[in-house]
């Protein structure tokens, strides 16, 4: 199997499950108890939280909160931050952030909230003007993804920050979900308020994740019933997952890797561009603006789930980043926001490689992929 679909998920790697693994067959006890086994296991998740403080480039290992991944971090940010600004009822994201940030906005709409939502460029840009002027006395809080799950395209949230805190007094959450082990964070060097990570993106295992809440912003605890301080959530810590994403954040503080990555993903996407007819990337090809890993490719007049299976038919593990539902013959969201002609949207295919990812498998991919559209052409003349 090759697998090029790191945007969705990753492996657990060999030296993180190695040391997630005695928290799974040994017993450690509880990490709250008095017993040294306890403190033990509140040892090893204290270390854990310095290792994601130093990848995120967090101020003091006290801001970071585990969660039980992105979605929880990016729910708690919003929700948290209304539920501390309950007569602040409008909110700022983009028309291209993932899911968990963009269906929250949607159902607070439902529910009286006024959401302004961001435009981009036709590469994917946003407008830090636009940005500017939509900010306002009753803004509770910007929401803008630091890296698109879809396309790979980076914004600038150092110069959002500045922007949101220099004209309001809203809360600027980053999810930073598909950008975190894979481009450099300095957390200390920017004004965001919170910023979301999840581990399974960057090898720990799913069910982990945390929370970045800069000292001084008011998050109300996750609990129910009191007795948590503010900014913390309730319930006894999962010890291995903890450990687990410890150990990926130290595995992924090391960039070299990501060389081998943006060099294998410049092949692909430069020999699909070049040797398949009517290719077209979608977003800038400026590798400043861009994740090293992903490339979101469309082929126009062919369905890209036609091609997600033929290549899977193939061996090949690749996504349509949510680009055409089939049924409904709808576009993705990020790419209609980007103006992605129908023609072109429908038939998105997104690569996203990884640290485990070789130039074998990249060569087997230009062999096959060729051919695939090459056939369903031609199955539709």
């Amino acid at each position: 199997m090759i697998y090029f679909d790191n945007n969705a998920t990753t492996q657990i790697a060999p030296e993180v499950f190695d040391r997630m693994k005695p928290y799974l067959t040994e017993f450690y006890g509880n990490p709250s108890s008095a017993y040294n086994f306890g403190r033990d296991v509140r040892t090893a998740i204290e270390t854990a939280r310095e290792k994601v403080a130093e990848l995120l480039g967090a101020p003091d290992a006290s801001e970071i909160v585990f969660t039980s991944g992105g979605t929880e971090s990016n729910n708690w940010a919003v929700f948290g931050t209304l539920e501390a600004n309950p007569s602040k009822k409008h909110l700022v994201t983009t028309g291209v952030e993932h899911e968990a940030v963009r269906r929250v906005c949607e159902k607070l709409q439902k529910h009286g909230f006024e959401i302004t939502w961001l435009g981009v460029s036709e590469e994917g840009f946003l407008d830090l003007q636009e940005l500017k002027n939509s900010l306002r006395e009753d803004t509770a809080i910007v929401s803008v993804m630091l890296a698109n799950n879809e396309t790979g395209i980076l914004f600038p949230v150092a110069d959002v920050a500045r922007i949101v805190k220099e004209n309001s007094d809203a809360v600027f959450h980053v999810d930073g979900v598909n950008a975190v082990g894979k481009i450099p964070v300095n957390l200390k060097e920017t004004e965001i308020d919170l910023f979301s990570i999840s581990g399974h993106k960057f090898h720990a295992p799913k069910g982990i994740g945390a929370l970045y809440v800069r000292s001084g912003v008011n998050l109300p605890s996750l609990s129910i019933g009191g007795g948590q301080e503010s900014g913390r959530r309730a319930g006894t810590e999962a010890a291995h997952q903890i450990v687990a994403l410890g150990a990926a954040a130290d595995l992924v503080k090391d960039f070299s890797a990501m060389r081998q990555v943006v060099a294998l993903r410049d092949k692909l996407e430069n020999e699909i561009l070049d040797k398949i007819p009517n290719s077209h990337l979608n977003g800038t090809r400026d590798s400043k603006f861009r994740l090293p890993n992903t490339a979101n490719i469309s082929f126009e007049n062919i369905n890209g789930e036609t091609i997600l299976a033929k290549l899977n038919d193939a061996g090949v593990c690749v996504s349509t980043g949510s680009a055409c539902n089939s049924d409904a013959h709808i576009a993705s969201p990020v790419l209609q926001a980007m103006n992605v002609p129908y023609s072109q949207a429908m038939g998105a295919i997104r690569f996203s490689l990884g640290r485990y990812n070789t130039e074998a498998e990249v060569n087997f991919v230009l062999e096959v992929l060729p051919k695939i559209v090459k056939e369903l052409k031609e199955m539709s003349l």
